[in-house]
């Protein structure tokens, strides 16, 4: 009987996220195997297809990998698939033979695989990272004759290595050197006891900041490939910004230069952000999974984490710093744009406030040229109704009234100018008033 409220949709899948990933219970001696491939081009139906093609799998069908996460067990061995955003790793778990113990000198572990060597090769994507990782017991009590041995099994090649565990329960070694076969390879001594899920979540951690610490790295070409392009670029802005103070430079030299440093540093961010933004992530994932380890040293050679730090860390350095310079010139390249903008603004107030005085000087010139107009308009009308009325006393003459025409006119002329002179001013007031 349900006495809960509807549930979200959402609700069980993220409720049971924190089970899509376990970490496999691994039964020492083993050799775990991990190929990661890039699946930029490759849909969950191709490896789908491809993982069909295995023994015994006739019942697998796609929705059996909706949740990126399969587990398959197979005759001898087991296969984990994790797909994610950027990468699909194919995890082996097998019995190690009895060649590559720990006594052994540079075995060769490659023939033993469970797996069919063209199915291996046929897996779909591009290899990112493949690693070899052998997990067997030993006496934890003397971690210094372990490590000669770790160090004779890797033939001799300088390791590094690390106590992991809260109770020192494991020693990680490696060289980080690929072989011909294309697989970098990883030894864990453990102690008799260990157990198997224990054994996983090493295996787990020491897998995942190898395959994280590679995803990290390749942002690193981009970053060596847009050093010289950004020195350009800073160059560039620095003789832009300069020739702003130089009032004789053409401002449509400067806003054409402008637009096209600013066209190439964003089409920069945008091609290239995104690659270092994962970068940081990947970065912070392997810093994690190595506190995970909580690392002691081992006398005579340095930890893991310490190797890390030295040769990781100068790489991740420079591509942060890339991305700063990045975000650096594209910010310097939106105020120096602003800069122009106000100096174009300023011009164009400048150009604005000489047309309106101009057009100021006009219209004055205008409003007196009006006046003139108007006393040459007030004569003109005076005169025509001055000869009007001269004409109307010569006819009232000849009509025989007692008149005198100029005379007559003579004495209205005054009259006659104040009487225009006033009906001008009031239409002119009129107009006034209705502007």
């Amino acid at each position: 009987m349900a006495v809960l409220p509807v549930a979200d949709p959402q609700r069980i899948p993220l409720h049971n996220e924190v089970h899509a990933r376990p970490s496999q219970r691994i039964s020492l001696p083993a050799l775990v195997v991990r190929i990661a491939v890039l699946n930029n081009d490759i849909t969950p139906e191709q490896e789908y297809r491809h993982l069909y093609h295995l023994p015994d799998q006739e019942s697998l069908t796609p929705e059996h990998l909706q949740s990126n996460f399969l587990r398959l067990r197979l005759p001898d061995c087991t296969l984990t698939w994790e797909r994610h955003s950027e990468f699909t790793s194919y995890t082996l778990v097998q019995p190690l033979p009895e060649s590559a113990q720990l006594e052994a000198t540079e075995p060769e572990l490659l023939s033993f695989l469970a797996l069919p060597e063209q199915w291996i090769t046929g897996i779909p994507g591009q290899t990112i990272a493949a690693i070899k990782l052998v997990m067997v017991n030993g006496d934890l009590n003397r971690p210094k004759e372990m490590l000669a041995l770790a160090s004779h099994w890797f033939g001799n090649r300088p390791v590094v290595a690390s106590l992991v565990g809260r109770n020192s329960h494991s020693i990680a070694v490696t060289d980080f050197m690929l072989r011909d076969d294309g697989f970098e390879r990883m030894l864990v001594i453990s102690a008799a006891d260990t157990s198997n899920s224990r054994a996983g979540r090493i295996a787990q951690r020491l897998l995942e900041f190898e395959t994280y610490r590679l995803m990290a790295l390749r942002s690193l070409p981009v970053a060596r490939l847009l050093g010289p392009k950004l020195t350009d670029a800073e160059l560039q802005l620095a003789a832009i910004t300069t020739q702003l103070e130089n009032k004789a430079t053409s401002d449509q030299a400067l806003l054409d230069t402008l637009i096209s440093l600013a066209v190439s540093i964003e089409k920069a961010t945008v091609e290239h952000m995104y690659r270092f933004s994962a970068t940081h992530a990947y970065n912070r994932l392997v810093s994690q999974r190595i506190a995970e380890l909580r690392e002691k040293a081992v006398p005579g050679t340095q930890t893991i984490g310490e190797f890390m730090l030295r040769r990781l860390s100068p790489a991740i350095t420079r591509v942060e710093t890339t991305a700063q310079r990045l975000v650096s010139i594209s910010e310097r390249t939106a105020q120096t744009s602003s800069l122009l903008r106000t100096r174009v603004d300023i011009l164009v107030e400048t150009q604005n406030q000489q047309l309106l005085e101009k057009l100021s000087r006009g219209q004055e010139l205008q409003l007196r040229l009006q006046h003139t107009v108007e006393g040459l308009s007030i004569a003109a009308i005076s005169y025509y109704v001055i000869s009007l009325l001269l004409y109307l006393t010569k006819a009232g003459k000849a009509a025989g009234f007692p008149i005198h025409p100029e005379l007559t006119v003579g004495i209205m002329i005054p009259i006659v100018i104040c009487a225009v002179w006033y009906v001008t001013r009031r239409i002119h007031n009129k107009f006034l008033k209705l502007d």
